[in-house]
């Protein structure tokens, strides 16, 4: 390996190591951070963005740094079919080397040349959780764009990503159920005030309106807090 192909390869561990140490509040940002870097580090690519598919085959872009990796996703989730589509779902990788003679995904190979100036793509499957998939894309308006150490470098970066994506989402998990915490234990404040009643007792009222309403017991403290203290009337 060359000695600039091998700095590459040290500036993307940095950048893993800068991202474990001060992550992003959010996914999001995670995604914008790693997609712009993947642009600047990986040669040939021009626009990179993230393919994430639901259970329900709906595909989202959470990131991307141009419309075209947009278009993209959003002719896939119509046709069903692209290499971003298979790399997320069928959890491997997919490259195509020019769109105007790629034979696969006919339809989408003829929309997508028909929307955008992209001949190149290259997709890393991301992540795999319960409920979602997810790949990592790059693009370019040149044929041939990526050769086989940008290929390299795109398999190393989805790694690192896909790390950094876990420990962010790890993150706004626990923020989220210590927000449902905190609005559980207002609720059931109020229902002991309201009804004379103890701390268990007031769960126990909590959980069997969760129950009987089928809603997250979250929801339901929600509900009983806003009811009696409006979001409009807290902010005054």
């Amino acid at each position: 390996m060359g000695t600039e192909h091998s700095d590459v390869y040290k500036q993307i561990a940095a950048l893993a190591r800068q991202m474990n140490e001060r992550l992003p509040d959010t996914s999001v940002r995670a995604f914008d951070e790693l997609l712009t870097n993947a642009v600047k580090h990986i040669p040939g690519a021009q626009y990179a963005g993230i393919t994430i598919v639901a259970r329900r085959e709906e595909i989202a872009t959470p990131a991307a740094t141009h419309e075209h990796a947009r278009t993209i996703d959003s002719i896939q989730e119509k046709l069903r079919q692209g290499p971003c589509f298979a790399a997320a779902t069928e959890h491997d990788s997919y490259f195509i080397s020019d769109l105007q003679t790629e034979t696969r995904w006919p339809d989408f190979r003829a929309e997508a040349l028909a929307q955008t100036k992209i001949r190149s793509i290259a997709s890393f499957e991301l992540f795999t959780t319960r409920d979602t998939v997810g790949a990592l894309n790059l693009y370019s308006d040149n044929a041939n764009a990526f050769d086989q150490d940008a290929r390299d470098l795109g398999y190393i970066f989805a790694a690192h990503a896909a790390i950094v994506w876990a420990a962010v989402r790890r993150g706004e998990q626990f923020r989220s159920a210590l927000a449902s915490r905190d609005i559980i234990g207002q609720a059931k404040g109020m229902i002991m005030e309201r009804f004379s009643v103890n701390a268990i007792e007031a769960f126990d009222m909590l959980r069997t309106l969760s129950q009987n309403e089928n809603i997250r017991l979250a929801e339901v403290a929600r509900q009983i807090v806003e009811a009696d203290h409006p979001p409009n009337e807290r902010l005054q």
